[in-house]
């Protein structure tokens, strides 16, 4: 079995690195493959090679199977291109928990009536406003109850950058189809066709055109609650999960409880109640994996349970003459486990841990022994089975790979080691071989994560955790307090290890061929004691920790036009110096594309330190960002036009304001600042932003920030104010606004290829299609963040004398998969 479950999960891993699903004949050639195979086990003479081929050909061409039949049935389930930004009517039930944003919720929907061509399950945020919006949210929405939207969809989409996190894969795991927004009610627009008139039942067959289906379906009305709770199993253990959530948050208010969330995360498996700072300090000191609900935790319930359930079990005279107490036990042991794992949301490693506790304990009850490795084997095959894409998810490989390397640490051991001398053993094994996945999948690994782990594993499994579910129960305050005081102490320790400035090690994305190495020499240092040379497994992780990504040589620059959404974040790296153009929009109050995007692209970039961030002027999509990555990135300029009062001011880095005719050269690269003008002064921020030329190898890249056509015609028209424009790439000011990129500054600039950062059908319609045709009709090629990702390019490496423009690659089609919309 285990050698088939191991070729299950290539076949399935394989499928998912495609970018294009097989065609649907695959699907019977490899079931028909795999069952050949099976079939020709019976001719195997005895080889065991010869079965453990077969096995491994058998799992793979059935998990390849598997994972195609199932990819095609979830893209089937895909939200029709006409509806895109449609008002429709759907009727459905809030699936889970209501995650709060700044102005407003979202939550899974799963989708009961509504127009042909809308998904079954969607993710809707609904933004609190004013007038009618605001009232309307009065009464929250919560899990497990029925309502009906006025809503507006599109089609999963998400920022893809390098070494970036591919948020439709995300979504598509989840089954999460299509994302929108609630509508308000337009006032007086309500038809007196009344609401049902626009729902159709999926399963009915609707005659016409998806254009005459929505078109039935543009019914205004005000969101409605139809019933408070939905009596499904599912929706059910949902509603418990939010009810909890409450008490804890009314309990541990944050003002008083800061703490609060991590307590509500390992009850319910709530990581959106923990704080964003919270998280930092976590991944400084290597205890992430402890403040949601794992496998540890899983265990440790069922095994409290387990304890319980026989010591009632032994004092029953008749009851272990029916059913020995050890089977009992097991039987309890393991329904605690499944509860506590749906009260968790049923994540990977709740699985993982959920069905091995069940292999054990039907074993037992069937009076037989396992291997360890077998156990493991059938819960790798049953959260296959139930999840194709979990092989997507970071956390499959680490909960795995983590349990694997406890198994084969502990093997070839005779005489059973003391408890302190294992658990530094146990310790070890993990920290040694999650070290290459860590570095792989975050650039960054903490040094301090023993310690802390030894002091928070105990603390947080044998203690926090029982209070928190205590806490759940009514009437358990006390514990609730308790456990936050619990928390507090050990968030003192800590937030001193994370202030250690040695805590974390971080670097640049390893190679894959390094990982592997790295993964390998693990694997031989943690072989049974009598293994020869077992010190030589250090030299297979140089590799991992010395390899860097290549510079680009002298006289040239790397270019990356990030994709941040609606906004602007460009890095500029020569040989020895790094310069990023303007740091990306701020998403809300808690989140910004700084710290989601753009220093995670950084790290992985092996960008250390940047010489000079450029903000080219005051909004929210151009310097939303900037103080994330000053708050971790050195720098050691800011160049702005922002004023003196601009809270980026008081940044402890220094700051320069920019002004038409600074220039400077590195590495054969030069950069010149076109404006705005020494003293120029305006009420509107876009007619300061700073405009930058680069030049490498005869070519050069425009960066205009957000001037529009005033400042245009000053830059390219005659004057004191007017600029060399000549430019082979221009990345368009304003997005693509209507008010910028004048036919005069087009002509001027000549470019060869026009870079658009805008984000995904965004409200304000950027770019304007008649800007596309401006640009287009003058002989540019067209290249948009929203629909090929982060733009890549070499400047430098072609000839501007010869008009060879250089190669701009798309992130979208480098890492193009099969769930990506086209």
């Amino acid at each position: 079995m285990r050698a088939f479950v191991l070729g299950l999960l290539a076949g399935m891993a394989w499928v998912q690195q495609q970018a294009v699903l097989p065609a649907g004949l695959f699907v019977a050639a490899a079931f028909l493959l795999a069952a050949v195979c099976l079939g020709a086990l019976r001719w195997r003479d005895g080889h065991r090679v010869a079965t453990i081929l077969l096995l491994v050909l058998a799992g793979t061409a059935a998990g390849a199977g598997w994972a195609t039949h199932r990819g095609a049935l979830r893209l089937s389930d895909a939200l029709a291109p006409a509806l895109e930004g449609q008002d429709l009517v759907v009727t459905g039930v809030v699936a889970g928990l209501p995650q709060r944003l700044e102005r407003g919720v979202r939550f899974p929907f799963d989708v009961e009536q509504s127009a042909p061509g809308v998904p079954q399950r969607i993710s809707l945020a609904w933004y609190q406003g004013r007038g009618e919006e605001e009232s309307s949210l009065q009464v929250p929405v919560r899990a497990g109850e029925r309502w009906r939207f006025v809503v507006r969809l599109k089609r999963p989409h998400g920022n893809l950058n390098p070494q970036g996190v591919d948020f439709e894969a995300w979504l598509f795991e989840r089954d999460l189809r299509a994302t929108g927004y609630v509508r308000p009610q337009p006032a007086g627009k309500a038809t007196g066709r009344g609401v049902e008139a626009g729902l159709e039942k999926r399963d009915e067959k609707v005659s016409g055109n998806l254009a005459g289906a929505f078109a039935d379906a543009q019914v205004h009305g005000p969101p409605q609650r139809l019933d408070a709770l939905v009596m499904r199993p599912g929706y059910l253990v949902e509603r418990l999960r939010e009810r909890i959530r409450d008490r804890f948050e009314r309990l541990l208010p944050t003002e008083t409880a800061p703490y609060g969330g991590i307590l509500t995360a390992l009850a319910i498996g709530d990581q959106q109640a923990v704080d964003g700072e919270l998280w930092a300090v976590f991944a400084r000191t290597g205890i992430t994996h402890l403040m949601s609900i794992s496998g540890l935790h899983i265990t440790m319930f069922g095994g409290l349970a387990y304890a319980i359930a026989a010591w009632f079990w032994r004092r029953s005279r008749t009851l272990p003459l029916r059913l020995a107490t050890p089977r009992a036990a097991a039987v309890a042991g393991f329904l605690a486990a499944a509860a506590y794992s749906a009260l968790a949301g049923f994540a990977v490693p709740a699985q993982r841990t959920l069905f091995m506790l069940g292999a054990v304990s039907l074993a037992l009850l069937a009076g037989r022994e396992l291997a360890a490795s077998r156990v493991l084997a059938l819960a790798l095959l049953l959260v296959l089975v139930i999840d194709p894409w979990a092989v997507l998810a970071a956390g499959f490989w680490l909960s795995f790979g983590a349990v694997a390397v406890l198994f084969l640490a502990g093997s070839g051991r005779l005489v059973p080691a003391g408890w302190l001398r294992e658990g530094v053993r146990t310790q070890w094994a993990v920290t040694l071989a999650s070290l290459p996945a860590l570095l792989a999948l975050f650039q960054q690994f903490s040094l301090v994560s023993p310690v802390a782990n030894a002091l928070a594993i105990p603390l947080i499994g044998l203690a926090v955790t029982p209070l928190a579910l205590l806490g759940a129960l009514p009437g358990g305050d006390f514990a609730l307090q308790a456990g936050h005081a619990l928390v507090t102490l050990l968030m003192r320790a800590m937030d001193a290890m994370a202030a250690w400035p040695w805590a974390v090690w971080q670097q640049a994305s390893p190679p894959g061929w390094s990982v592997a190495v790295a993964l390998a020499g693990a694997l031989w240092m943690l072989l049974p004691q009598g293994f020869p040379a077992r010190w030589l497994g250090f030299a297979c992780f140089l590799p991992l920790l010395t390899v860097t990504p290549p510079r680009p040589v002298p006289g040239t620059a790397e270019v990356t036009v990030l994709d941040v959404g609606q906004g602007l974040a460009v890095h500029v790296q020569t040989a020895g110096s790094d310069l990023l153009f303007d740091a990306g929009p701020a998403y809300s109050a808690e989140a910004d594309s700084g710290s989601r995007l753009i220093v995670p692209y950084l790290r992985a970039a092996g960008v250390h330190r940047l010489e000079t961030l450029v903000i080219s002027h005051r909004d929210r999509d151009h310097e939303g960002g900037a103080r994330s990555v000053l708050a971790v990135v050195p720098v050691d300029r800011l160049l702005s036009s922002l004023p003196f009062e601009h809270a980026l001011s008081a940044m402890p880095v220094r700051h320069e304001t920019c002004v038409a005719g600074m220039s400077w050269e590195r590495d054969g690269v030069r950069f010149e600042v076109l404006h705005p003008p020494s003293g120029a002064d305006s009420p509107r921020s876009n007619a300061l932003s700073c405009v930058l030329r680069v030049e490498a190898g005869g070519q050069r890249l425009l960066l205009t920030g957000d001037i529009e056509a005033p400042e245009e015609a000053v830059l390219a028209g005659p004057g004191a104010g007017a600029a060399d424009l000549a430019a082979d790439l221009v990345v368009v000011s304003h997005h693509g606004s209507r008010g910028a990129s004048s036919p005069a500054f087009v002509a001027a600039t000549g470019a060869h290829a026009a870079l658009f950062a805008a984000g995904y059908r965004n409200r304000f319609g950027h770019p304007h299609p008649e800007v596309i045709a401006r640009w287009q009709a003058s002989g540019a090629t067209i290249h948009r963040t929203d629909l090929d990702g982060a733009l890549r390019l070499t400047l430098g490496s072609g000839n501007r004398a010869g008009k060879v423009p250089p190669d701009i690659r798309h992130e979208r089609e480098e890492r193009r998969r099969y769930w990506h919309h086209r």
